[in-house]
């Protein structure tokens, strides 16, 4: 934002998100369209993607980039899978109780309330947004 000529769009974000906060039953809080999942990113000036990313599903990027893991790989495929593991485990071409091991691993990553509804909502929005972003490069770890 460039000064004066910021203030108009500013507060057109600001009046979106005061209307999304009241739409979301969250009267008396504050929040900038950032702190409001994918609704932010519907009534953000400039919604940023690749931090949307990055604040719901992060740690699991971060955690194959570091290891070669398949973790996002698995969430898509458990998603997919309607939640269960076993279906999961056959386009992965892995035993079911690899991918219960990984989903624990996601667990601890995201936290315990990950595979709750609201939750899992936005980390799936995660998974698919991240296709739209370029590719970061992986790096396996040394030793």
């Amino acid at each position: 934002m460039a000064g004066m000529d910021g203030i108009p769009d500013a507060f057109g974000e600001a009046r979106r998100t005061l209307d999304a906060m009241l739409a979301l039953d969250r009267r008396g809080e504050s929040a900038a369209a950032a702190d409001l999942g994918f609704a932010g990113l519907v009534v953000g000036s400039a919604p940023d993607i690749a931090a949307y990313v990055e604040r719901v599903i992060g740690p699991v990027i971060d955690y194959d980039r570091e290891r070669g893991a398949e973790l996002v790989k698995t969430l898509e495929a458990y998603f997919a899978a309607g939640g269960s593991a076993a279906r999961a485990s056959e386009p992965l071409h892995v035993h079911v109780n690899t991918v219960v091991q990984r989903m624990s691993r996601v667990g601890r990553l995201l936290g315990a309330d990950w595979d709750e509804p609201e939750r899992a909502l936005e980390v799936q929005l995660a998974l698919r947004l991240r296709r739209l972003l370029p590719a970061r490069p992986r790096t396996r770890p040394s030793g």
